[in-house]
């Protein structure tokens, strides 16, 4: 094993990334050196374009971007493409009419930045038809000695050389290099491996790396072996696969890695094969093309590597080992699903989380359910987006919470296709994959008080510190299950629809379902980002001395539960009254007994830690209720429920947890509300 391979093993691995740049595209170098500069990443491998190089603009986009990128990394170039006036075929991919010009131009490169480089990479995936037309040299004379010039070049500038990496891998091919001189001044042999995504077929690093081996042993050649890009795209949603799959590379037998790629390829770019030609070219990224960290990035940036490697172990236990039939969760590993989830636990129920982690602090929260119970967790990290990642959760269940959700009306408005993908479409995904099975288990869907829209038609009188109802009904009990239903953001349009659908599955399939409209859960685990609850916002900045933002006058009225008593409510409608899961809806919350204003639960805070948070006040929001107190008669009444912890006590046990846990790194950004209704 070499150093650098040993270095890998331990701590924070010695892998590198791979970032390709459009020419001109600033903005994401500026962002793409900050991502990696949160993993500690400290090798790049990037393009030179040779067919961009000649052409106007291109000389002043390198001299901008390379000592951009060797200011902060140890940059491996990749140079590729032959400019259309030079090839025999006037497209890049095609062999240039005299293999001498890429060698002046590998001179011309290092001459003018050499100094930045200690290798660089001879073209890209040459026996990959979109790369390197192997059509108009049949023979690979060409590129043969287009190679041999250029790494000859190379040597004269005592930079070391990297032959392209090989896409699939082919025996053959090297032996041909060889045969053809390819080989003399090449000091690293590259190759590519994308498991999962472009080869069905796998078996292994050890298996991909020992072929080329044996090639290069059989000439004595002294190269390295490098995996030179390796990837996993989560076109279906699937982060948990990229993370293992970055696992297993790293630890492959080679002297280094580079994992492609930085961020996914934005939806607005063509690929070599087309626009949109193949979806999975799109989604390789650690980080999306928005800069959102996808779960292996999150983990890597928060934790190191170890803990990606610990994660990546987590894998999905056989649910037949259990007798009891399990619990089933979807968005098992947020705020109210983990409270949940170790109630049951505790019970000796199993219980099935099937959670995609996309929200920063549900991977900790998972890892604290497996340590506390152990093998009645069982982890499905999946997708409700993904059918089959649902279909394997469903196996055996007994009964279904779905609590899966994107869960922030702001959110929602920057982007609506994702809200509809996830709240809709994937509670849609849910219910087909029930009606599949012989006899589909009860389910109880967590909705939301936004189905009854800004609630305008609620006339308010306006108080010193609150709004109150004018009705007197409306003021002693609440909102009732009877108000009319009226979605007024994407938010509460997805939850609304995917709220009727199941209630309409027990009325056409014969689903036993029942519905949560709920209220304002704050509690335990709520990890104090915005779409995690505004209550643990509060005091989360609170605790920190961070200054916090209402929308709004802080007038506004919500009724809030603590988690437990939401707990009780679940376990009580699915272990004593499933009779009632006959297509009903239930509002859930704190009711009369437990509303406050923002501005009292500001004061309480004070009251609580101490000290009075920094307070500033903006804008409403759209859709912003002024006034929102649930009706939790129905459900009292049904099954003799009750909200028992109340809203000062039920603050103090959350600011205690807070405190308790200030160990653990709190994710914050700017504390603002206007009475969201997130449970999550």
């Amino acid at each position: 094993m070499q150093p650098e391979e040993r270095e890998r093993r331990t701590g924070n691995p010695d892998l590198g990334v791979v970032s390709y740049f459009h020419i001109r595209d600033y903005h994401k170098v500026e962002r793409v050196v900050e991502e990696l500069a949160s993993l500690g990443v400290t090798r790049l491998r990037t393009s030179v374009s040779w067919h961009d190089f000649v052409n106007e603009g291109g000389r002043e986009w390198y001299d901008w971007l390379l000592p951009k990128l060797t200011d902060r990394f140890d940059v491996t170039p990749c140079v590729l493409y032959t400019p259309t006036h030079l090839g025999i075929l006037p497209k890049t991919s095609s062999p240039p009419r005299d293999p001498d010009d890429f060698a002046a131009f590998v001179d011309q490169l290092l001459t003018t930045y050499g100094g930045f480089f200690s290798h660089v990479e001879l073209w890209n995936e040459p026996n990959n038809f979109i790369e390197w037309d192997w059509t108009v040299d049949p023979e690979w004379k060409i590129f043969a000695d287009m190679i041999a010039g250029a790494a000859a070049a190379a040597r004269r500038h005592e930079v070391r050389t990297v032959l392209g990496g090989m896409s699939p891998m082919d025996p053959n091919w090297l032996h041909l290099m060889f045969n053809r001189g390819a080989m003399a001044d090449i000091d690293v042999l590259g190759i590519h491996g994308f498991p999962g995504t472009w080869e069905a077929v796998w078996d292994g690093w050890d298996a991909q790396v020992n072929r080329p081996q044996e090639v290069l042993d059989a000439h004595g050649s002294p190269a390295q072996i490098w995996i030179t890009e390796c990837g996993f795209s989560t076109w279906h949603h699937d982060e948990f696969r990229m993370l293992t799959e970055l696992v297993e590379v790293v630890e492959a037998p080679v002297a280094r890695v580079y994992w492609y790629s930085a961020e996914d390829l934005a939806p607005e770019r063509a690929t070599l094969d087309g626009f949109h030609a193949d979806e999975r070219a799109y989604h390789f990224g650690l980080f999306t093309n928005e800069g959102r960290p996808k779960l292996a990035a999150r983990v890597w940036a928060e934790q190191g590597f170890d803990e990606v490697r610990r994660f990546a172990k987590l894998g999905q236990p056989r649910i037949e080992l259990h007798q009891v039939r399990p619990t089933l969760i979807t968005g098992g590993a947020g705020f109210v699903g983990t409270n949940l989830a170790d109630r049951i636990a505790r019970d000796k129920k199993p219980v099935v989380v099937l959670d995609n982690l996309s929200r920063p602090g549900t991977e900790r929260n998972l890892r604290w359910l497996i340590d506390t119970h152990g093998s009645l967790i069982i982890p499905m990290i999946g997708d409700m987006r993904d059918r089959f990642a649902i279909r394997r959760a469903l196996r055996e269940a007994d009964e279904v919470v779905h609590l899966a959700a994107q869960v922030a009306v702001t959110s929602s408005r920057d982007d609506p296709v994702h809200d509809f993908d996830v709240n809709l479409r994937g509670t849609f995904n849910l219910l087909e994959e029930m009606r599949r099975l012989e006899a589909a288990p009860p389910i109880l869907f967590t909705s939301t008080n936004k189905v009854y829209g800004d609630l305008d038609d609620v006339k308010l009188t306006e108080h010193v510190a609150r709004y109150e109802p004018e009705d007197e009904v409306i003021a002693a009990s609440g909102i009732g299950e009877d108000h009319p239903l009226a979605f007024c953001s994407p938010y509460g349009s997805s939850k609304g629809a995917a709220d009727q659908y199941v209630l309409d599955y027990a009325r056409s399939f014969g689903f036993r379902s029942a519905v949560f409209r709920m209220s304002c859960v704050y509690g335990p685990h709520q990890l104090g980002t915005e779409d995690q609850g505004w209550v643990a916002h509060f005091l989360i900045h609170a605790i920190r001395g961070l200054p916090i933002t209402v929308y709004g006058d802080g007038k506004q009225v919500r009724d809030i539960l603590f988690v437990d008593d939401l707990v009780d409510a679940v376990r009580r409608l699915l272990s004593e009254s499933r009779t009632l899961m006959d297509g009903r809806a239930f509002n859930i919350g704190g009711g009369p007994a437990n509303t406050v204003s923002l501005v009292e639960v500001l004061r309480a805070i004070e009251r609580i830690h101490g000290a009075a948070p920094e307070v500033s006040f903006a804008a409403w929001r759209p859709g912003d209720q002024r006034y929102y107190v649930s009706n939790t008669s129905r459900f009292e009444a049904a099954t003799g429920w009750q909200a028992t912890v109340k809203a000062e006590a039920g603050l103090t046990r959350l600011h205690r947890w807070l405190i308790e846990h200030a160990d653990r790194p709190l994710a914050v950004v700017p504390a603002v509300t206007g009475g969201t209704d997130s449970a999550g």
